[in-house]
């Protein structure tokens, strides 16, 4: 064993623990810190070392400064615990027993925002750091997850070639982590994925809900059809994991998906997606009507109270059901678009506003292989930024654009079906409204503009003037001349 590790890790909950089994198969060395917890004989980090890491390259620490002593200059410190105020308690904890040039990592779900200002406060220590996102669960942390690393670029270097190392490859021998920009850039492509990963899982569940209410399909029939579309181009890791769970058994050989509370959780992410696009006038409409399905879930007594009371349309479905599930593979194909279109939107714009320079091709490649969304899909993504990096919106891409017009017409056709038949799809039928706005040259705003100069004289452009010269209408000839100056583009 070398007598200084290559990088500390400060935490051994499933993500820290597998994280450093993953960089110690790759032949580094790791130290191993994890807080006493009061009332737990054996110390987290003997059990591990004499569990799970037994016989390999650890190091064992009882303190920071234990851990700090054992490792090689420049140190590089990760940190996996939990987001918030525990991050920056760390960090000022560690600071004092760093030097010059040594690099704390915050690998956790930690908001972009705090990633600003950490970077901000660690460089003005002396020090540097990096905010890097890492997903793909359990399972990734130790085969190889993806990872979003931003904050300072001079770490980049130092970290690199451990980074590369466990993450993910793909087919084509290139690896899913790469510097994605500074600050907080990592964090927030994190944010990105994890409400695009919020988006997918719901539409997923909306297909299974029209199979199962609809069709009134039994779990392994829906397996046979998740199976078969894994085959196609809707192959991915959640479609691959819903055929999975559909045909696993409880232990009375009924379906144990039957048996599973309808009430879903959620850590925030997604949320946080949805707050920064209000924030910057992006409708992220799809990913955050996928987050309020899920606190309507969370409403599971007043549901059951409704359903009582509340009544479905008349009649069952009478249609080809096999055509309708070809159907729903398009409309669920032409969802995800919207889906991705609006997530690279977010990105565009978040680039502008912080002054980052993110590369969305490379994004959509980091993507490709050990998280949760890896899919085929995003080798298409990678390939329309390839052809126009300055690509606004991903449906105008020749491919996604003769996609959604290949599937319009299924699309339309399940979202009908379903909601005449009062199936909930709102995930589905939001990106199909996300595209007849976006498709559509003149929306109802000129109305909604001339209501809102009615009652508070916020003015309104004109289609016979140029952009930027507005106009007030004394609309009940008592309002006189004067205008507000709260007109917002």
């Amino acid at each position: 064993m070398k007598e200084k590790a290559d990088i500390g890790m400060v935490g051994l909950a499933v993500m820290g623990e597998n994280l450093s089994l993953n960089m110690e198969s790759k032949g580094f060395t790791v130290a191993l810190y994890n807080r006493t917890v009061p009332g737990v004989e054996e110390h987290v980090v003997s059990r591990f070392v004499k569990g799970r890491g037994q016989g390999k390259k650890f190091i064992g620490s009882e303190s920071l400064e234990d851990l700090v002593r054992s490792l090689a200059v420049p140190r590089r410190i990760m940190m996996m615990v939990k987001a918030g105020d525990a991050v920056d308690a760390l960090i000022d904890q560690l600071i004092p027993l760093l030097d010059k040039g040594d690099i704390l990592i915050d690998g956790g779900n930690s908001y972009f925002a705090d990633t600003v200002r950490r970077t901000k406060y660690v460089e003005s220590k002396g020090m540097l750091f990096i905010g890097t996102g890492v997903s793909g669960g359990e399972e990734g942390a130790l085969l190889g997850p993806s990872i979003m690393p931003g904050g300072s670029p001079e770490a980049w270097p130092h970290v690199k070639p451990i980074f590369q190392a466990i993450a993910a490859g793909v087919d084509d021998g290139s690896v899913c982590c790469d510097w994605v920009g500074r600050d907080g850039a990592g964090h927030f492509v994190k944010m990105v994925h994890n409400g695009i990963e919020y988006g997918d899982m719901q539409l997923i569940c909306e297909a299974y809900l029209v199979m199962k209410d609809l069709l009134g399909m039994s779990p392994m029939e829906m397996h046979e059809v998740f199976k078969r579309w894994n085959q196609g181009d809707l192959n991915s890791y959640l479609i691959q994991i819903t055929a999975d769970i559909l045909a696993y058994p409880d232990t009375d050989g009924e379906p144990l998906v039957d048996k599973i509370l309808d009430t879903a959780g959620q850590k925030g992410t997604g949320k946080w997606a949805s707050a920064v696009a209000l924030d910057l006038g992006i409708p992220l409409t799809l990913i955050s009507e996928a987050v309020y399905a899920r606190c309507l879930s969370a409403v599971k007594q007043e549901r059951v109270e409704a359903s009582k009371v509340l009544s479905a349309p008349p009649g069952e479905f009478s249609g080809d059901r096999s055509a309708l599930i070809n159907d729903l593979e398009q409309a669920l194909y032409a969802s995800k678009i919207v889906s991705y279109t609006q997530g690279f939107t977010l990105l565009r714009e978040a680039a502008k506003e912080y002054g980052w320079d993110l590369d969305h091709g490379a994004i959509a490649m980091l993507w490709r292989g050990g998280c949760i969304i890896r899919s085929v899909f995003l080798s298409k993504i990678r390939d329309a930024f390839g052809r126009n990096p300055d690509l606004s919106n991903l449906m105008l891409d020749p491919f996604f654009r003769e996609r959604i017009e290949r599937s319009q017409q299924a699309w339309r056709r399940v979202v009908s079906t379903a909601v005449l038949h009062g199936v909930w799809v709102p995930a589905l039928s939001t990106a199909l409204c996300y595209y007849d706005g976006f498709r559509n040259a003149r929306l109802p705003a000129n109305l909604l503009q001339a209501q809102r100069d009615y009652f508070g004289a916020h003015q309104y452009e004109r289609i016979d003037a140029s952009r930027g010269r507005f106009f007030h209408t004394n609309w009940t000839g008592r309002g006189g001349d004067t205008a507000s100056s709260s007109y917002t583009l």
